[in-house]
């Protein structure tokens, strides 16, 4: 992956001296859209747009300053993100293609959606998604730009001014899938449109070429993948070398299931039921096989837990906590009801299958969980590579997977210091893991000038509350019912640990890396008690 920090260098040597707000409009045209432009986009020094004009009706504010150029424009537009049309200073220079012909509003609005599209199919939050929007029609001069997001629907609408008529798009996010490695892509796309050096035909090649690049791994690579995951995730709550090819083996099982059901469009949620149950299965032919005398039901917990990693839906749990803490409401509860469906589906799938190998006599034993397994160098070891294996999965560039699995270590590195050596309780110390998680995240991000997700998302992976949920799911089938309901309250406690440390690691990092030029606060948003 490349480095972004020359042409940050170039662009914040040509800023002209700051000066008051309002200044001239040159200055604040630069400051708008991340500096001047270069090559085929021209900006009409002569010529400047009007300031948009103020409503009445929410009272005429001064014009704020914008975020430096040589900030990232996602520090720019979440500035812009929290605030009314009415109070965002617009662009004061016109932008113009070759041959003099100004930009197509329609073609800039279509280009934002296809953007937000892409970006929002990949899992990337609300917030990120409209400063992308709002940062690509800043960039092309429309600055009266309203976009939304709400989960499936993205929309943006452009009103030039208070007297005339909104023009408004929509798209709708029809399919979803993890490819980091597109998601890179994008935020490079949007970087550069945003720092001006991408006219808006050339802005539509790029993104078309990166609708067509294949995906970095491959079908059975993936396959693979969820196999080594599930394999080390086995080794890290007390499995051996022989339960960790049978984990393996049944996750790839579970992968291949899956595959072949969303070829014949089943929805996810069955998906999600059959891939479960190999893992489940496997761990009862391993009780009731007897594999290693006198451990069995210490052994086939472990291969049901790493099945269990394999399919936990993390990436979606951490979007869906993330947009609730940012506002977004709306998509923050379609989000959980999507991982509340898929946990159903997998604990369908795998309470079938318990309640069948209960049935013909299988020792499956839900006390292990209160049995600690503490072999710091080779869990750290597994840690890693089920982190590894996750980035893999996330389909993350070849470049990212070392930091995130390094990453990764960090995470289980501090939840083993604060939780087994020191004893503290185990949902404080996934939430100082996670924290920590999000705060190198987000340093990486800021240092890539990419998407913070590949980082974080796979690196949570060790910390997911598989057992919690294996066990859980055992004391019911076992008609132990509050102490299966307790375990499921503690996994839900650990997955929301999770997300809302990663959360908090980011919003720190954001607020401690200090952003050149004048401050410009991002508000937060509005109390909504009567005050």
């Amino acid at each position: 992956m490349r480095a972004r920090q020359p042409a940050r260098a170039r662009r914040a040597s040509s800023r002209a001296p700051p000066g008051a707000v309002g200044g001239t409009g040159r200055r604040r045209a630069e400051e708008g859209r991340g500096g001047p432009a270069r090559g085929c986009v021209r900006r009409g020094a002569a010529v400047s747009a009007p300031r948009p004009a103020e409503d009445p009706s929410e009272g005429a504010e001064p014009h704020r300053a914008l975020p430096p150029g040589d900030a990232r424009w996602q520090d720019r537009m979440r500035t812009f993100v929290r605030l009314s049309v009415t109070e965002r200073p617009g662009p004061e220079a016109l932008l113009e293609r070759e041959g003099g012909h100004a930009v197509s509003v329609p073609r800039v609005l279509d280009l934002s959606l296809r953007i937000g599209e892409l970006l929002l199919a990949g899992g990337e939050g609300a917030e990120d998604v409209e400063a992308a929007m709002l940062g690509v029609g800043y960039a092309y001069g429309l600055a009266r730009v309203e976009p939304n997001v709400t989960f499936t629907l993205l929309g943006i609408s452009h009103q030039p001014s208070l007297t005339d008529p909104p023009l408004t798009s929509t798209r709708t996010v029809r399919r979803r899938g993890s490819d980091y490695t597109r998601l890179a892509a994008v935020y490079r796309l949007v970087d550069d449109i945003t720092a001006g050096e991408v006219t808006l035909e050339d802005a539509y090649r790029r993104l078309a070429d990166i609708r067509r690049n294949r995906h970095p791994y491959g079908s059975w690579t993936l396959t693979g993948a969820a196999g080594l995951l599930a394999g080390a995730a086995s080794l890290l709550v007390g499995g051996n070398l022989i339960i960790f090819l049978a984990a393996g083996l049944a996750a790839m099982l579970g992968d291949r299931l899956a595959w072949l059901l969303a070829g014949r469009g089943l929805p996810e949620f069955y998906q999600f039921a059959a891939a479960a149950m190999p893992a489940a299965a496997m761990g009862v032919l391993v009780d009731k096989a007897h594999w290693i005398p006198g451990t069995a039901g210490v052994q086939s917990s472990a291969v049901i837990t790493g099945g269990l990693f394999a399919l936990l839906p993390g990436r979606a749990l951490v979007a869906a906590v993330q947009d609730g803490l940012t506002g977004f409401y709306i998509t923050a509860s379609a989000r959980l009801l999507e991982v509340m469906y898929l946990v159903v589906g997998i604990v369908v799938g795998v309470t079938l299958v318990l309640y069948v190998g209960v049935s013909v006599g299988a020792e499956l034993d839900p006390d292990q969980a209160l049995r600690a397994y503490d072999h710091p160098w080779v869990q750290l070891v597994a840690a890693m590579v089920l982190t590894l294996a996750f980035a893999v999965l996330l389909q993350c560039e070849r470049a990212v997977l070392v930091l995130a699995t390094l990453n990764g270590g960090v995470a289980w590195t501090v939840f083993g210091v604060l939780h087994q050596q020191a004893g503290g309780n185990q949902v404080a110390a996934t939430a100082a893991a996670a924290g920590l998680v999000g705060l190198f995240g987000q340093l990486m991000a800021r240092y890539r000038y990419v998407s913070v997700l590949p980082y974080v998302t796979a690196a949570i992976g060790p910390l997911l509350p598989g057992s919690a949920t294996y066990f859980g799911l055992l004391a019911i089938t076992q008609n132990h019912t509050s102490q299966g309901f307790t375990q499921l309250t503690r996994a839900a406690a650990l997955a929301l640990a999770l997300a809302i440390g990663v959360n908090l690691g980011n919003e720190i990092a954001r607020l401690a890396l200090p952003t050149p030029g004048p401050a410009t606060p991002r508000r937060a948003a509005k109390r909504t008690r009567g005050f």
